[in-house]
């Protein structure tokens, strides 16, 4: 059966270039120039497919690695969103049978973050990938709501990806080590997830699927803690004044992938909150790199054909409106 990975990061090394000369700019882009990871982020060719064969992948959904263009000035964050846009759409051009794109998105200028979407689909990219925060400015801030009418009304799936905590939150929760300590706790330790799930709650409690209700949203790394405190997380709806319990809205606005993550455990929980048809293959590649022999045992963990062939291809294939 095909198999599908939906969130397969790449970088341009222009963006690479602007985000360096931000002033304090985001340490996390040193996890970028670790071993081989910068040579495969920007590989979108040959060298890509080859691991992809050797993984048993049969399609990628490439998206900009972290921090995409959000830290960035509104002017740049524009023009390089243009860019990396144009960029992925050739190389989807140029491999259409392997490829496809998530779009990104000037959220650092929130009014052109619904037209650069519409150019942007318009392209043929499938959905976008945004970030929890955008300096001061929040995903659920209202500025954002034309961003999430346009992404329902185009059927644009948004991926919420994590990315490095406030200064003020790092400040507040993750210093007092090391500086390689302190980070590694803020981002992929800790405070990425936490970050992630926070912001998607917000979302839910702000009334976005509420007023957006055909609004589809993905979550990587399992939900991003968001799924293992679904009873408590349920108490907040009626405070919020929502129209459904957040389990509720989970299941039906939010697609869970597994982002390399591929420990039977955290399956069978997904499964315990959420339903098979919302879950979804990816390997968050270059940064988790599962071998063809740890994919196919881990979906030897599914309870039939069908639902294998679901979490392997089908459900990003409908999601995304991919012909598989």
């Amino acid at each position: 059966m095909p198999l599908i990975a939906v969130e397969e990061h790449w970088m341009m090394p222009e963006l690479t270039a602007a985000l360096r000369a931000v002033p304090h700019g985001d340490e996390s882009l040193v996890f970028n120039e670790m071993g081989d990871h910068l040579e495969r982020l920007e590989d979108l060719g040959a060298g890509r497919i080859a691991a992809m064969d050797a993984q048993g992948i049969d399609m990628s959904i490439l998206a900009l690695t972290p921090p995409g263009a959000q830290p960035l000035p509104p002017e740049n964050a524009l023009a390089l969103s243009r860019a990396a846009n144009d960029v992925a759409a050739a190389s989807v051009a140029r491999h259409p049978a392997r490829f496809r794109s998530l779009s990104t998105l000037p959220m650092s200028s929130p009014k052109d973050v619904a037209g650069e979407l519409r150019r942007a689909a318009a392209m043929g990219h499938l959905g976008t990938m945004v970030y929890g925060r955008s300096g001061d400015l929040l995903l659920d801030d209202p500025v954002y709501d034309d961003f999430f009418a346009a992404a329902s009304e185009l059927g644009q799936p948004v991926f919420i990806h994590p990315q490095l905590p406030s200064p003020a939150v790092r400040d507040a929760c993750y210093r007092g080590f090391d500086p390689m300590t302190d980070l590694a706790l803020a981002t992929f330790g800790w405070g990425w997830h936490l970050d992630t799930a926070t912001a998607a709650l917000r979302l839910i409690l702000r009334g976005t699927f509420d007023r957006h209700p055909g609004l589809q949203v993905v979550l990587g790394h399992w939900g991003e803690m968001l799924l293992f405190w679904s009873d408590r997380v349920d108490s907040l709806s009626r405070v919020a004044g929502l129209q459904q319990p957040v389990s509720d809205y989970i299941r039906s606005n939010f697609f869970i992938a597994a982002s390399g993550m591929l420990n039977p455990a955290l399956l069978h929980h997904a499964l315990s909150v959420t339903t098979i048809d919302r879950l979804i293959f990816s390997t968050d590649y270059p940064f988790q790199r599962p071998t063809a022999q740890d994919i196919n045992s881990f979906l030897g963990h599914f309870c039939s054909d069908t639902a294998r062939e679901q979490f392997s291809s089908a459900n990003a294939a409908s999601l995304y409106g991919i012909d598989i």
